[in-house]
C-alpha cells in the first residue's frame, strides 16, 4: 500500500476511512494524490485529496475524496 504524490512514492502503514498513517512522512502542501492498494493479488488505485497536506512531524494524513 502506498501513496503517490507527484514523483514521490510514500509507504502507507495503516489506512482508515478519512486518514492514513505514513511510514516516513515528508513535508507536502495540500494537493491531490493517488493511493495504490494490493490485497491477495488484486490491485486497486484511486485519487484522493490531501486537504491539509503532509507534515514531517506527523505520520497521520487526512484524506478526502478527490
Amino acid at each position: 500500500m502506498h501513496l503517490r504524490v507527484g514523483d514521490l512514492v510514500l509507504s502507507i502503514g495503516q489506512m482508515g476511512p478519512d486518514f492514513l498513517l505514513l511510514q516516513k512522512p515528508v513535508a507536502c502542501p495540500p494537493c491531490h494524490a493517488r493511493i495504490w492498494l494490493s490485497i491477495d493479488g488484486r490491485e486497486r488505485e484511486w485519487d484522493v485529496h490531501l486537504p491539509n497536506g503532509i507534515h514531517e512531524a506527523s505520520r497521520r494524513v487526512e484524506i478526502a475524496a478527490a
